[in-house]
């Protein structure tokens, strides 16, 4: 009764106008020091929204590109950065049914995770998966719904097929390595470091590959005798194109879901012809409601039960507070992380759990 208590008093909390919280904040584009925490309005739940008091954010690529000036929010989304959280349902708004006061879940966000609080649509609400706490719960809305949208929706993967992700070792890739593993495919990936790619075996992956090192392409075609892969999702763009191409098994799809490696490539439309095969590009956060709810929705109904049977969960890298955003952003460009970094209003110290990467 007393826990209800908080929690009402919370909700009414943040119906108030005057109300304000922590965020980080840009006053500018630029690098990770124009990161700062202020304070901001609190989020007020329009019809169809809930307000999530949050326990912990992701971080992804796409926030750098938009704290760089190159990624701003689709119209509508609240202006801080962050696409995903975890915490507890604090204030509803009209016409949401399924949701109460003080529900642990986790969100696909438009923007404003990287704040205490955040008004998301009702429909991209996920309860947090059994076995899973509620701030690992913020390492999955992101990476789960990129992942089976593009792998399982568009591309088909089906089992018996060869799967390569480019990026093992990122968030998105260690969630592609481990539902395709469950979906039964062989598996392969790229990464850059013996760490990372021991960290992919260990979630998996039947082939990990140096790019530094060594050819993709002939690795795959080793791997397969000569056939090439039947799904390929590439964070690389341009610079992998024509690879990519090359990897295919005939019937291929290639799913291009960022542009690291550039954004202009030429295409020998001959060899994708000869292949039957195709070439996907997509994105995510600027797509419909209605669209991210039904993508919300498959992923609860298909992916949620391989985190709740443990054959599949978030791979935790670095969990630092909010105030350090701008910590957060320099160790994902530097590139040494091994799954996701997280942001927690309610931690002091960071935390890293790279070390021990079990499956």
């Amino acid at each position: 009764m007393l826990m209800l208590k908080v929690f009402t008093a919370m909700a009414i909390t943040l119906s108030g106008h005057d109300a304000s919280m922590r965020a980080i904040v840009t006053a500018a584009p630029g690098g990770p020091d124009v990161l700062r925490i202020a304070s901001v309005p609190d989020p007020v739940p329009a019809a169809g929204e809930v307000v999530i008091d949050i326990a912990a954010s992701g971080v992804n690529r796409a926030d750098i590109l938009q704290r760089q000036g190159g990624y701003p929010p689709p119209p509508g989304a609240p202006s801080y950065l962050g696409l995903e959280c975890s915490g507890r349902i604090a204030g509803i708004g009209d016409e949401v049914t399924g949701w109460r006061i003080g529900d642990e879940v986790c969100a696909l966000l438009s923007g404003g995770g990287y704040a205490e609080r955040v008004a998301v649509p009702a429909g991209q609400v996920l309860p947090v998966p059994g076995g899973v706490s509620m701030v690992e719960a913020a390492a999955l809305p992101e990476v789960a719904c990129t992942v089976h949208a593009n792998v399982v929706t568009l591309a088909g993967l089906r089992a018996g097929q060869t799967l390569l992700v480019h990026g093992g070792a990122s968030g998105i890739g260690t969630m592609t390595i481990q539902l395709g593993r469950a979906l039964g495919a062989r598996v392969a990936c790229t990464a850059g470091s013996k760490d990372k790619l021991d960290a992919c075996r260990e979630l998996g992956a039947d082939l990990a590959i140096c790019y530094r090192d060594e050819d993709f392409v002939a690795a795959i075609n080793e791997f397969t005798g000569g056939s090439g892969a039947d799904v390929i999702l590439d964070i690389m763009g341009a610079a992998y194109l024509e690879r990519n191409v090359t990897a295919l098994a005939t019937g291929g799809r290639l799913v291009v879901i960022g542009m690291l490696g550039g954004a202009r490539a030429e295409l020998d439309l001959s060899a994708l012809m000869r292949k039957r095969a195709s070439v996907h590009s997509t994105s995510l956060r600027a797509r419909p409601t209605s669209e991210k709810a039904a993508i919300v929705a498959d992923v609860r109904d298909e992916v949620w039960p391989l985190l709740e049977s443990g054959r599949v969960r978030p791979v935790i890298d670095t969990i630092f507070p909010l105030a350090q955003a701008s910590n957060a952003h320099q160790r994902m460009e530097a590139g040494e992380h091994i799954g996701k970094i997280l942001l927690s209003p309610r931690s002091n110290q960071s935390t890293a759990s790279q070390d021990e990467v079990k499956t």
